[in-house]
């Protein structure tokens, strides 16, 4: 299972989005294997067109979903004080994105560079597609 970023739904919408991450999630979907938690659905669904909104809620509601707990909110002040130490600023909402990711051992497939930095410091698994964005069982 890996945990979809917002980052990666919003460019597999885009019409001129990047085509590798357009097949990349759809190898995900494909094996279903993608999930996504609340805070990706209040990211995507808030910044969706009007015309794409039922068919965005529509795809999600068939996708495993994880609920944020009072767990990830805590991982998540840990972690931004750890990064902050470091010099690093990160959104709130990667980083309970990352947390949700922790607690469900999965890994993460996102485009946002603080993910990089999030794996570097903190240990979180990230997701490389296969060849031709085929799903990649093995990658960390």
């Amino acid at each position: 299972m890996v945990l979809v970023d917002s980052s990666i739904w919003i460019e597999a919408f885009r019409r001129q989005g990047d085509i590798h991450v357009k097949l990349a999630l759809k190898g995900l979907l494909d094996e279903y294997e993608a999930a996504w938690c609340s805070v990706v659905k209040l990211e995507v669904l808030s910044g969706a067109r009007k015309e794409e909104r039922r068919a965005l809620t529509k795809r999600f509601a068939i996708i495993p979903f994880l609920p944020v707990t009072e767990a990830d909110y805590d991982w998540s002040v840990e972690a931004d004080w750890k990064l902050r130490e470091l010099g690093h600023v990160v959104k709130s909402t990667d980083l309970l994105i990352a947390a949700v990711a922790q607690r469900a051992d999965i890994r993460v497939y996102a485009q946002d560079k603080h993910f990089d930095m999030m794996r570097d410091v903190l240990g979180v698994s990230l997701y490389q597609p296969g060849y031709n964005g085929m799903y990649n069982p093995g990658s960390a």
